[in-house]
């Protein structure tokens, strides 16, 4: 998924701090572009907590009626730096992209495209989808596999369902309090998970987690307890690194949740519209490569491939230099 904000910020990762046990960040209302603009809710980056691990975006939308919001259509876009993690709910979604992938994105199984240093795709909602509902998510690559070639995978985790709780874990590795360990083979570049759980009501789950691995629980429907704090419905509760144990439990009416983790990311990155980088220098390239790219000239970096309509142009640079924050 591309971010199609018209006026993208900066953002300098890797220097967050937390003071609560659970720290809740609410999620801000973005369109999606077009006329009848697709609004997601972003919670990964927000003013106050840039990452959780190696997730450095996170959206989370529907469900839509596609009649009524036109669905999700991102004409092609590029990516540096970064891994983009594409998890549905309902729904279906092309996504298509400079390696000759052409791929449905569906309920359960995972598509992982990792950029490197660059690469081009597009996602459109199917004409079969009447309910659009999903999360898109992307992880930055450390600095020795950001320059790696792009690649492409998909992966349907096989679920585990103790009657209390439904697991599906796309990336890494998580373990429950009887010793069960559940882990994906997909390739990532920092420890890392990520995975959807589903509580029936009123389940209360302890998860052995990694005490070296910070924590995100993003809530998509009901209300969760983490750690003894309420979660709302939409909100990321980030829980930092020191846990041995994550304890959650949902309300009457059950829950479904994402919940991220890794081990803090150690480095810190500049990231603006589809780029990730580490320096001012960096991002202007990278966006005047694309800029000369879909502008006619050779596709050295991002590729091109077939699609019925233009890409995305580049926003202009803002005004001042890019510079870390946090």
């Amino acid at each position: 998924m591309s971010n199609v904000e018209v006026d993208p910020v900066e953002i300098a990762c890797g220097e967050d701090r937390a003071e609560a046990d659970v720290e809740l960040i609410p999620p801000r209302e973005v369109p999606l572009g077009g006329p009848r603009a697709m609004l997601v809710r972003r919670t990964l980056p927000s003013r106050g907590r840039t990452m959780v691990g190696a997730w450095c975006f996170a959206d989370h939308y529907g469900p839509d009626h596609v009649s009524e919001t036109g669905g999700m259509v991102v004409p092609p876009h590029p990516h540096t730096g970064l891994q983009t993690v594409s998890w549905l709910f309902t729904g279906e979604i092309e996504h298509r992209d400079s390696l000759g992938t052409v791929a449905p994105v569906r309920p359960g199984e995972l598509n992982l495209m990792t950029s490197g240093r660059g690469i081009s795709h597009s996602e459109v909602s199917t004409a079969a989808t009447d309910i659009l509902h999903g999360v898109q998510l992307w992880v930055a690559l450390p600095e020795e596999a950001r320059g790696m070639a792009p690649e492409f995978e998909n992966y349907v985790p096989e679920p585990y369902d103790d009657g209390a709780v439904r697991l599906a874990v796309f990336v890494g590795g998580l373990g429950l309090a009887d010793g069960t360990r559940l882990t994906s083979p997909v390739r990532m570049h920092t420890p890392i998970l990520g995975a959807e759980l589903t509580l029936c009501p009123g389940a209360d789950v302890a998860l052995a987690v990694d005490p070296a691995y910070e924590h995100g629980v993003l809530v998509d429907g009901g209300q969760v307890e983490v750690l003894g704090e309420v979660v709302p419905q939409g909100t990321l509760g980030y829980v930092a690194p020191g846990a041995r144990q994550l304890r959650l439990r949902a309300g009457e009416h059950g829950a479904r949740a994402v919940l991220l983790g890794g081990t803090p990311f150690g480095e810190q990155i500049v990231m603006w519209w589809n780029f990730i980088g580490r320096s001012h220098e960096e991002v202007v390239a990278s966006r005047e490569q694309w800029q000369a790219e879909i502008g006619g000239a050779e596709a050295v970096q991002f590729g091109r491939f077939d699609y019925d309509g233009d890409p995305l142009p580049a926003p202009g640079m803002p005004g001042v230099r890019l510079r870390p924050r946090g």
